[in-house]
């Protein structure tokens, strides 16, 4: 048999594809494969692509070319792999394997194939599959927190994103086996666990018949895991029993990461989310009102055919109304195969970028505002980093999720991976400075500790 060759994996785009990732490095290193993150060493790259916008795309593309230049052997996986199969071959004679979004669990034989001379296409028209908590996985994000995912695919067809098109539909995971695999994390001393999917909020509808998020996240209120954090929570999905789970569950921080896209009706409806237009008021008030805790977090679409002045009127003062704690803009990409590829009155890129600037700036200002109420609390942070010329460590708050929103810079000495009270004594747009709390100076606590969630 020989020595097994050493493989690296470059990973692009989303959680969910770094979870992926993480299953494709444990099974590989499960089959006694050496696995090294430099890819000089390497002889095969696994390049783990995006492809939901055109700029994903890019980079996916610039990759695999600068790989191919550096005469590595390339398996192509991931959205990319789904969407353009054949067309990567022909492309890139480099690409030793093709391998689709539900295929990534048979890396090893795909491997075995290829070390064989097949050259392998190995892509399931419409995917299926969903690691579980027994599928080996090597973690790859910092010791503090791992990424859990509840479900797979997505049902609903907005008009711009061809996610569902390279994902399939959805496929969620049992209670039981998601609270085991966070007990197993809690095991390695996981601090925060990130529930992801397409839609969360719409977890557990294809398998129970209805959704179960409140009962998941009742069940993983059991774990011995300080925070689980939650994202991409749909609106409508935001039930009554849902904030209140969200509420009595201790360890469930009130961190709502809301995709809203738009506010305006009309460009809801030609974004095929109807069901969305008349609710984004009353849905946000009722979850104020229900957790008035609660760190909100949007994302926008700016510039989507059709957008008149008046409509994106209306999405400045929403967000002047609203005041949200993050909110992330993006302009409108055109993606071949979905049905806004194709509508009229497509907006020139300047307005667009103009657009999003405008609201980029409404929003600065509310968010300064938000990180200057956090000064003068005693807050957790979860140590992640530390500098490595100012010895200065840096973290996260409940307030932040990773990756998308802010920092805190920390004084002081904690070792990493762990949660230490921390005093913020400044506050800028996007991050917060602190020094590690004296233990014996009994500050108050910030909003997030459980006591004062209980006893709400």
């Amino acid at each position: 048999m020989g020595n097994k060759p050493t493989v690296a994996v470059s990973h692009l785009g989303c959680e969910k594809n770094r979870v992926d990732t993480e299953h494709m490095l444990g099974l590989l290193v499960q089959a006694g494969y050496q696995v090294d993150s430099n890819e000089e060493l390497a002889e095969y790259v696994i390049v783990n692509t995006c492809s939901f916008i055109q700029s994903a795309r890019e980079e996916s593309v610039r990759t695999l070319v600068e790989l191919a230049e550096a005469q590595k052997k390339i398996v192509i996986t991931g959205c990319m792999a789904q969407h353009f199969q054949q067309e990567l071959l022909d492309e890139l004679p480099e690409a030793v394997a093709v391998v689709g979004t539900g295929d990534y669990h048979k890396i090893v034989d795909v491997i075995q194939r290829v070390e064989s001379g097949e050259r392998v296409k190995e892509i399931s028209a419409e995917p299926v599959y969903i690691a579980d908590e027994v599928t080996p996985r090597y973690r790859t994000t910092t010791e503090g927190v791992a990424y859990l995912r509840v479900a797979e695919g997505c049902d609903y067809r907005c008009a711009f994103c061809i996610i569902p098109h390279l994902r399939g539909k959805q496929r969620s995971r049992s209670i039981e086996s998601i609270v085991t695999e966070a007990k197993q994390l809690a095991s390695e001393g996981v601090q925060e666990i990130i529930l992801i999917s397409q839609i969360t909020t719409n977890y557990g509808l294809d398998l129970y018949g209805e959704p179960k998020l409140a009962e998941l996240l009742r069940a993983l209120g059991e774990v011995d895991i300080p925070w689980i954090r939650m994202h991409y929570a749909y609106p409508t999905g935001l039930t009554p029993k849902v904030l209140q789970a969200i509420q009595d569950v201790p360890n469930v921080l009130p961190y709502l990461d809301l995709p809203l896209q738009h506010s305006h009706p009309e460009v809801l409806r030609m974004m095929n989310r109807p069901w969305q237009g008349h609710v984004n008021d009353s849905i946000i008030e009722r979850i104020k009102t229900a957790i008035p805790q609660a760190v909100l977090r949007t994302t926008f679409i700016v510039g989507f055919p059709g957008e008149t002045d008046t409509h994106f009127n209306h999405l400045v003062q929403f967000v002047q109304r609203h005041e949200f704690d993050h909110v992330g803009v993006f302009t409108f990409s055109p993606e071949e195969g979905t049905p806004a590829y194709d509508l009229p009155n497509q907006l020139p890129q300047a307005v667009m970028d103009q657009r999003r600037s405008h609201l980029m700036q409404v929003q600065q200002p509310i968010s300064l505002q938000r990180n200057q109420a956090e000064v003068g609390k005693v807050v957790d942070v979860l140590i992640e980093q530390q500098h490595p010329d100012t010895g200065e460590l840096i973290g996260r708050s409940p307030r932040f999720a990773p990756d998308v929103d802010g920092l805190v810079y920390v004084q002081g000495d904690a070792p990493l991976g762990r949660l230490v009270p921390v005093v913020i004594n400044a506050a800028d747009v996007y991050d917060l400075y602190g020094q590690i709390a004296d233990p014996t100076n009994n500050q108050p606590r910030g909003a997030f500790n459980r006591v004062s969630i209980n006893s709400l």
